[in-house]
C-alpha cells in the first residue's frame, strides 16, 4: 500500500538495522555515537518516529492481542488450543508463564510497552537537536510521540490496573533506585495519561487530518488526540476503575488502596464533555458513520439495498482509510495470515492456503447477542421464535438474499438484523463477494460446513469450531482465485471508529442523567440508522415484550452496553468493555458453544455443542506482573489472586 507513511519509515527501520535497534532500545541507551547517529538528519528522526509508532500493540494477531480471543468472543478450534491467545483465554496464564506479557522485557510474542515508552523518551529528548528538521516539523512529532507514550501507558492500565508511569529514562549507569521503582495509584495512573494528552491537545501541533497526505496515513491527526481522551476519560469513570470496592484490601506500601474506593460521578460529566468534544473535531475533520453511498462510490456493481447495506456495515471497517476511520494501524496491518482464519471456502479443492483456514469460529453466546430484525434482542421481540430458534428450518424465496434458497440451517439465522448478515458467515448463509465465482446476488457461493463438505474440515486441525465465521473481518478485495489460494488486500487494522466514540458518548451522557433523554438517543440512534434500524424508543415500545426499558437509566444501560457488542463485534473491545463495566464475572463464566461441526446431516449438524468452558474469576480482571519483575524489583505488588 503505497499511502503508509510507515512503509517508508518502518520497512527502513527493519531493513536497515532493526536488530541492532532493539538492542539499545529495549534499554535506556548510553550509546552516544548509535544515538547521535539516530538524530543526526530528518531522514533518521523519521525512522526513529516509526519505531515509536512501531512500539503501539498489534491488534490483528491472537497472540499478541489479549482481547481478540480472551473474552473468547472468537475462539479457535480444539486443535488450534494451545496458541497463546486461547491459553489466556482458557484461564492458563500465571506469573511465571506471563502470557503476552506486555510488561516486561525478552517475551516471546510481544514486546514490552516500557520499551517503547523508553524509545518515545530518547525521541523527545533528543529530537529538538535535529537541525534540518523546523520548528512547525518538530513540534508535530512531539505531539504524536506524546500522544504514543499516552496510548502506551493506557494500555497497561487497562492490562495491569495500577502501573509504574515511565516519566523519562534513567540511566542504567545510575543509581537502582531510579529503576525500582512503586507502582502508583489507578488515579495517578490515569492521571499521567491524560497530562499526556492535554499537552498534546494544547499544542494544537497535530493536523486536523492527514487526508490527501498519502505518505503520512497512518500518523496521528487532532481527531486522534480526542478521541483517546474520551475513551480515556470514560474507562476511569466505569466500575472497574471508579469506586471499586472490591480492591479495597489492594494497598500501596504506605497503606493507600490503588483504586479509589468513593465513587466519583462527575467522571462521568467529564466523559461526556470529552465525547461531545472528540465529536466536534472529528466531524469537522470529516469523520463520520460509512455509508452505502460511500461504499458504491467504490464498488460501482449493481445490488439490492440489501446487499448494498452488507456490504457497506462490513467494508466500514476494512475499507482502507474510510471516512469511519478517525485512526488504523498501519504498522501492522490486517494482513493475509490474519484474514485466512476468518474467510471459508467457497467451492471444493484439494489443496490449502494456509492451516489456519477458517479456522476463527464465532461461538453461539457471540452470535445471539445480534438482535432480531425489529431491532431487539431476540429473548425480548414479542414475534420471533425464541424457543424453537434451534430448530432447523429451509431457506425460501424471501430470505434468499440471507439463505440459500431451498437450503436447510438454523432458524436462528433467520430473521435477524443486517448486521448480523455483514458480521458473520455460516452454513448455507449467503457470503457475497471474496470469491472469483461469478454469479449473481440471489445466486451468490454460500458455506457447505456439514462433515465432508467443501467448507469443513480440510486437514486435521483445520475446521471451524462452531459453524460461525467473523466475515466482518474479511477485507471485500480478499478473494479465492481459484479452489486453492487466496489472494488478499490487507487493510490497517481500525483502532479508533467513529460508531465507537457515538456509543462512548452515548453511554456517558446516559451515567449523568437520572433517565436517559433525546440527547442519548441521539447518539445511539445514529449507530442503528445506518444498520438499518429503528431508534430505541420506536423499537422497544413496537417489537419488545419490555416496552419502557430504554426509558430508564438502567434499562438504557443495558441496551448500550449490548449495542457495543454487536456493533463492534469481533473487533476486540468486548474483553476491555466487560471488564470495565465489571459484567465479566457474570457474562464470562459459560460453556461456548456452537453446532455439531462433525455432524452429516442438518439434524445432527444442527445439535447445540459445547466446545470449551469458558472460567472469570476476580483475579481475572487483570494480568499478573511476571514474577521475574518482582524479582528484579522487590518494590512491586502483585495483582489480586495471582
Amino acid at each position: 500500500m503505497k499511502n503508509v507513511f510507515f512503509k517508508m519509515a518502518v520497512f527502513c527501520s527493519v531493513l536497515t538495522g532493526a536488530v541492532s535497534c532493539n538492542k539499545y532500545l529495549d534499554v535506556v541507551p548510553d550509546n552516544i555515537p548509535t544515538i547521535e547517529n539516530a538524530f543526526s538528519d530528518r531522514y533518521n528522526a523519521m525512522k526513529f518516529l516509526a519505531t515509536c509508532y512501531w512500539g503501539i500493540p498489534k491488534s490483528a494477531g491472537w497472540n499478541e492481542n489479549p482481547a481478540m480471543l480472551g473474552a473468547m468472543e472468537l475462539i479457535f478450534n480444539r486443535d488450534h488450543r494451545t496458541e497463546g491467545g486461547m491459553q489466556y483465554a482458557l484461564g492458563e496464564n500465571s506469573a511465571v508463564l506471563a502470557i503476552t506479557n506486555y510488561w516486561s522485557s525478552g517475551g516471546t510474542m510481544v514486546r514490552s510497552l516500557y520499551a517503547g515508552m523508553r524509545d518515545c523518551n530518547t525521541f523527545l529528548e533528543n529530537i529538538d537537536g535535529v537541525q534540518d528538521v523546523n520548528r512547525y516539523e518538530k513540534e508535530r512529532m512531539k505531539a504524536e510521540v506524546k500522544l504514543i507514550k499516552a496510548y502506551l501507558n493506557f494500555y497497561l492500565i487497562q492490562y495491569y490496573g495500577p502501573i509504574t508511569p515511565l516519566r523519562k529514562n534513567t540511566s542504567l549507569t545510575e543509581s537502582t533506585s531510579g529503576i525500582r521503582v512503586y507502582r502508583e495509584t489507578i488515579d495517578e495512573c490515569f492521571g499521567y495519561v491524560l497530562e499526556l494528552i492535554d499537552e498534546v491537545i494544547a499544542s494544537d501541533a497535530l493536523p486536523l487530518n492527514i487526508e490527501g497526505k498519502s505518505t503520512e496515513l497512518g500518523r496521528f491527526s487532532r481527531p486522534v488526540a480526542y478521541f483517546l481522551r474520551a475513551k480515556v476519560l470514560t474507562y476511569w469513570a466505569s466500575p472497574l476503575f471508579n469506586g471499586n470496592a472490591d480492591y479495597s484490601g489492594f494497598v500501596n506500601h504506605e497503606g493507600v488502596p490503588f483504586f479509589n474506593q468513593q465513587y466519583n460521578a462527575a467522571r462521568w460529566d467529564s466523559a461526556a464533555s470529552a465525547c461531545k468534544k472528540a465529536i466536534e473535531v472529528c466531524s469537522a475533520a470529516g469523520h463520520r458513520l460509512y455509508t452505502p453511498s460511500d461504499f458504491r462510490a467504490v464498488n460501482s456493481k449493481p445490488t439490492s439495498d440489501t446487499t448494498l447495506l452488507i456490504n457497506t456495515l462490513r467494508s466500514s471497517v476494512t475499507q482502507r482509510w474510510n471516512p469511519e476511520i478517525i485512526w488504523a494501524n498501519s504498522s501492522y496491518p490486517a494482513n493475509w495470515n490474519y484474514q485466512i482464519t476468518a474467510i471459508t471456502r467457497m467451492e471444493p479443492g484439494t489443496s490449502t492456503p494456509s492451516g489456519y483456514t477458517g479456522t476463527l469460529s464465532v461461538p453461539l453466546s457471540t452470535v445471539e447477542q445480534f438482535y432480531s430484525s425489529k431491532g431487539v434482542p431476540i429473548n425480548e421481540d414479542v414475534s420471533y421464535p425464541y424457543s424453537t430458534r434451534y430448530n432447523i428450518r429451509e431457506g425460501d424465496e424471501a430470505h434468499n438474499l440471507f439463505i440459500a434458497k431451498g437450503e436447510k440451517t438454523a432458524a436462528l439465522n433467520f430473521d435477524r438484523e443486517m448486521r448480523f448478515y455483514s458480521t458473520l458467515g455460516f452454513d448455507r448463509g449467503r457470503w457475497y463477494g471474496n470469491t472469483y465465482l461469478v454469479s449473481t446476488e440471489q445466486e451468490s457461493p454460500f458455506p457447505k460446513n456439514r462433515f465432508g463438505e467443501y467448507s469443513s474440515v480440510f486437514n486435521p486441525g483445520e475446521y471451524n469450531a462452531t459453524g460461525y465465521w467473523p466475515k466482518k473481518l474479511v477485507s471485500m478485495n480478499t478473494t479465492w482465485r481459484d479452489p486453492n489460494s487466496v489472494s488478499e488486500e490487507s487493510y490497517p487494522y481500525p483502532e479508533m471508529r467513529f460508531a465507537d466514540l457515538l456509543l462512548l458518548c452515548a453511554e456517558a451522557l446516559n451515567e449523568t442523567k437520572a433517565a436517559p433523554d433525546a440527547e442519548v438517543y441521539r447518539y445511539i440512534d445514529s449507530v442503528r440508522a445506518r444498520a438499518g434500524l429503528k431508534g430505541v424508543l420506536d423499537s422497544w415500545s413496537q417489537y419488545s415484550n419490555q416496552p419502557a426499558k430504554p426509558q430508564s437509566k438502567q434499562g438504557m444501560r443495558q441496551i448500550i452496553q449490548q449495542e457495543r457488542k454487536i456493533e463492534l463485534a469481533a473487533e476486540g473491545v468486548y474483553l476491555w468493555d466487560s471488564n470495565r463495566w465489571k459484567t465479566a464475572m457474570k457474562e464470562r463464566n459459560r460453556p461456548i458453544q456452537g453446532w455439531n461441526v462433525n455432524g452429516r446431516e442438518a439434524e445432527e449438524y444442527y445439535s447445540v455443542t459445547t466446545v470449551y468452558f469458558q472460567r472469570f474469576t476476580y483475579r481475572d480482571y487483570f494480568a499478573p506482573i511476571p514474577q521475574s519483575e518482582l524479582i528484579k524489583n522487590p518494590l512491586l505488588i502483585q495483582n489480586p489472586g495471582w
